[in-house]
């Protein structure tokens, strides 16, 4: 045979190869997409991966096989090691644009000057600025949620999905205040997810992740999975990963200040209701300099109505309205690193009833409280 015949014949081996694989295996574990690596997507190879069905799911063009046996070094693109870690260009990607859609709204939050509403969505274009005592929680298509603490600025600079298989590609500049999010909660893994401040970019492996930017740098904060924490001041440039409990400080000039762990989560007690609200009293945390208080409409701190920092641990809260809430503590260090979160459910404010168990409501709709009588 020529080496033409030789070429064209692995060709077409390769595309049966992908057909194969495509009719006869089932759809590939949720895990396998691993974020992306600079302008490449991460993809881990699993059990009965051919190269050319790789490039069909993803680029869909099994054609493009040729381009990532070359980028990728694989000697033989029909038989992939499991695991191995299969780098994909974002521009080999067909992508889609996307909505993120707003889950919650506390206070004054606005997108280029007009109030955000529950329901609302959100593409790439406009600016996100929470007042004070204000919040909001957006949620992306693969469920991921951002939570936009009070007085916080940010953008999203991309936010789309591959056409194919629908997974994110998400970058978010936090200008000012901060950022929670909870990445691909249903583990269906993410194509990029890169959250930017003026002095790091952080990229999130199917993560809870946590970041924060102000005049004095950002801090940087890893509750679940694991991020690439990359340095972007034009001096002391560096990289770090963080782990589930790891958490970095990046001063104003972009210099990294360490990887270390984060504080635990305080013991809370029940919560005390008393006169003026209600009240914590718990065992100090070692190496905690103060304590965030955030009350809460779900444990995770999604649907947020209020947060305070107190120097010591003796805290106070009150609830919204009516209904059951969360308070949430965590401990705060000397350079601003979070610590976890610990929760305790208590009961809202108490509503005039009537006899059959159903709120009195005023004329404006809303539930009389007892304490207006």
């Amino acid at each position: 045979m020529t080496a033409k015949s030789i070429e064209i014949a692995r060709s077409v081996a390769v595309a049966v190869a992908a057909t194969i694989a495509a009719m006869l295996l089932p759809a590939p574990a949720s895990a396998q997409p691993a974020g992306a690596q600079g302008e490449n997507f991460i993809y881990l190879a699993q059990p009965g991966d051919t190269l050319g069905g790789v490039a069909q799911r993803f680029t869909e063009t099994t054609g493009n096989w040729r381009t990532l046996q070359t980028l990728n070094n694989v000697s033989e693109p029909t038989q992939l090691q499991i695991g191995k870690a299969i780098h994909i260009p974002f521009s080999m990607i067909p992508e889609a644009p996307s909505q993120a859609r707003v889950l919650h709204v506390q206070g004054t939050v606005t997108l280029d000057g007009r109030q955000l509403s529950i329901g609302d969505s959100v593409d790439e274009a406009g600016v996100i600025v929470s007042g004070d005592d204000s919040y909001a929680t957006l949620q992306l298509e693969d469920g991921s949620t951002l939570s936009i603490p009070a007085g916080s600025s940010m953008n999203f600079e991309r936010l789309r999905v591959f056409k194919g298989t629908r997974l994110t590609d998400s970058i978010i500049h936090v200008n000012d205040g901060g950022l929670e999010s909870q990445v691909a909660p249903e583990k269906t893994g993410v194509g990029r997810f890169e959250v930017r401040t003026p002095v790091t970019i952080t990229g999130v492996r199917g993560t809870e992740l946590r970041v924060r930017a102000g005049s004095q740098g950002s801090q940087t904060e890893v509750l679940e999975g694991r991020a690439e924490l990359t340095t972007s001041g034009q001096q002391h440039q560096r990289q770090a990963a963080l782990h589930a409990g790891q958490g970095a400080v990046t001063d104003a000039s972009g210099t990294l200040k360490g990887v270390r762990a984060l504080l635990p989560a305080p013991e809370l007690p029940a919560p005390e209701r008393g006169a003026s609200g209600w009240g914590l009293q718990f065992a100090a945390v070692p190496g905690a300099a103060s304590y965030l208080v955030r009350v809460a409409g779900d444990e995770n701190g999604s649907i947020l109505y209020s947060s305070h920092i107190f120097p010591q641990p003796d805290v106070t809260f009150r609830a919204p309205g009516a209904g059951n809430f969360y308070v949430l503590v965590r401990a705060i260090d000397a350079d601003g690193l979070q610590g976890a979160d610990a929760a305790q459910p208590f009961p809202g404010q108490p509503v005039l009833n009537w006899g059959d168990g159903q709120p009195v409501m005023s004329g404006f709709g809303m539930p009389i409280m007892l304490t207006d009588y």
